[in-house]
């Protein structure tokens, strides 16, 4: 998602693309070991169902499906848990609301197994612009102790970069005014992007239960016009046209993450916002440890959320790789979309963490509660009540 409503006015008519489209900010915006070479069939193994309170396993791709370490399938349902890309860089805090053990109890609740947690790279180095309070030390470590309470409730921690520098003023273009990382940028830097995976990868590489989410939403293709180009640029990086910062790449984000020794499962969304993932198969990176997922996030507004798209889309992806809905959700305040969403994933045994678990309005969240006792409001009431059904 692009942003928290109190920053962002959404905009779902905001310009499309063949696969998706943004939500616009306003002017006053400030969100194992390697794989095996089994068959893609490696759901012989049964799924297993929901452990309360379990610590969640070490997870690796095998075939299209992610297994643990007895080899059985798992899949990561979930929320995702906002705050922690924003408020540190807005002076106002690390986290937007409670993430105590009372509050991971009540993600729990929901019988969610995944909680994916969106980051910011300038917070978490500790650049010199961030309040040390909210900052570098302060940052790792309030980071470190809700992926420990969220392990210590059976839940599985997904870390994602969100927000990160660059000054960017192109198309689609969210906070052209700054470098800082204030805003969604279309793709990581080589400035600090690298630093930042190596930093994470460094603190969780003994513990292969987190996944890495290497960048939220990739949108170079709102930079250039030519879709080989973007493709490119989404891979190797570089000076990519129409952005103006030299860009990390995938396959150097996913290279600092592998020199660590860090074998952990990594997420990897595809372009128009991770919407478009027709061509991740001929440009995904090359990973030595053979531990990738692709990432797809949807909304009711996006350009490709027929069923007919999904099947021709992002079918043949599913059929090869493992495949994780990083953000699904609508800004209807009910759930018809995500519904069907959640029954067509459910179909192909991939996986979905919804978006969010704030109290903000679910009509410009969208938002998944309305307290963080765990209160859905009327579009959290699908996610919660499928989930619940599932055990």
């Amino acid at each position: 998602m692009r942003a928290p409503p109190r920053l962002y006015a959404l905009v779902a008519a905001a310009v499309l693309s063949v696969a998706g489209t943004a939500l616009v900010p306003t002017a006053a915006s400030a969100a194992g070991g390697p794989a095996t070479t089994a068959s893609a069939d490696a759901s012989a193994q049964p799924s297993k169902p929901f452990r309360a309170n379990a610590a969640p396993p070490g997870l690796r791709a095998s075939g299209n499906k992610l297994v643990d370490e007895s080899g059985a399938t798992r899949r990561l349902l979930g929320v995702n848990r906002s705050g922690g890309e924003f408020m540190c860089v807005q002076g106002r805090g690390i986290f937007d609301g409670p993430v105590d053990d009372a509050s991971i109890k009540a993600i729990a609740g929901w019988k969610v197994n995944a909680v994916r947690i969106p980051l910011n790279e300038e917070c978490r180095l500790g650049l010199s612009h961030i309040d040390a309070a909210y900052g570098g030390a302060n940052y790792i470590a309030a980071v470190k102790a809700l992926v420990a309470r969220l392990e210590a409730n059976g839940i599985t921690p997904i870390v994602e970069l969100h927000w990160s520098h660059g000054r960017y003023t192109g198309g689609d273009s969210h906070c052209p005014d700054t470098e800082y990382a204030t805003c969604q940028k279309p793709m990581p830097n080589a400035q600090y992007t690298p630093a930042f995976w190596t930093s994470v990868a460094q603190t969780f590489k003994g513990d292969q239960a987190v996944v890495f989410d290497l960048f939220n939403e990739p949108f170079p293709d709102r930079a250039t016009s030519d879709p080989t180009a973007a493709w490119t640029c989404w891979r190797d990086g570089g000076d990519c046209p129409g952005i103006d910062f030299r860009v990390a790449g995938t396959q150097t984000l996913l290279n600092a993450v592998r020199s660590t020794g860090a074998r952990n499962l990594v997420l990897i969304p595809g372009l128009a916002y991770a919407g478009d993932l027709r061509q991740w198969l001929t440009y995904r990176p090359d990973d030595p440890a053979g531990n990738l997922a692709a990432a797809w996030h949807t909304y009711n507004f996006n350009t490709c959320s027929s069923e007919s798209c999904f099947d021709e889309q992002l079918a043949p992806v599913i059929a090869q790789v493992p495949f994780v809905a990083g953000e699904i959700g609508e800004n209807t305040c009910s759930h018809g979309y995500i519904d069907r969403v959640m029954a067509w994933l459910d179909a192909k045994g991939a996986s979905y963490p919804g978006w969010t678990w704030n109290t903000w309005d679910c009509s410009s969240g969208p938002s998944l509660i309305s307290d963080y006792n765990g209160t859905p409001t009327n579009f959290g009431v699908g996610l919660r009540d499928h989930l619940k059904g599932m055990q």
